[in-house]
């Protein structure tokens, strides 16, 4: 029984990493969103930009990366880049705050001022429509500052694991492909 239980165990935890497919399988993105402030935007307002969507947390060993995530949309917002910070607890419980914790925290310590969306899971039962959208066809979500970039025409582009720094030279020549 524990040969049974364990192969059951590590069937499951390598899905992801042989490429089955999530269960999600939204086509477009939706019409709106909630900001972290509970405001509600409308997506068109991304219309032609390409936009970087990173599921984040404020306890996590990648949180430094908010620093390059804010590099980012300091360097290349004028061009048409959205970097969008979706915050997320599902991850060893690395995001409990709540949304004026979450937004002083990132404000204080790495100055954002790019968008962030309410909480919501990546993954799951749950999943938000914005990550059935992004991740229709597409393996879950492993770790927090996985990265989705979104063309100016609304389609996934690519998705980069949470390593990627957001300074990799893949990451900015993809976002600098996506720009052009």
């Amino acid at each position: 029984m524990a040969i049974v239980k364990g192969f059951m165990f590590w069937s499951l935890a390598m899905l992801p990493i042989f490429g089955c497919a999530s269960k999600a399988n939204a086509k477009s993105m939706p019409d709106s969103v909630v900001m972290l402030n509970g405001e509600s935007m409308d997506t068109s307002q991304w219309k032609g930009k390409a936009v970087l969507f990173v599921n984040v947390a404020s306890r996590c060993g990648f949180t430094t990366q908010y620093d390059g995530l804010q590099g980012l949309w300091t360097k290349y917002k004028d061009q048409g880049l959205v970097v969008v910070g979706v915050p997320c607890n599902q991850f060893g419980s690395q995001e409990p705050g709540k949304a004026e914790e979450i937004q002083s925290f990132c404000r204080i310590n790495y100055g954002v001022d790019f968008p962030l969306l309410d909480k919501q899971d990546v993954n799951g039962s749950k999943q938000s429509p914005l990550y059935q959208y992004l991740l229709a066809g597409r393996t879950p979500v492993l770790w927090n500052f996985e990265k989705v970039l979104v063309g100016k025409d609304g389609a996934v582009i690519e998705r980069f694991r949470s390593a990627t720094a957001p300074d990799s030279s893949k990451l900015v020549a993809a976002i600098e492909a996506a720009l052009k």
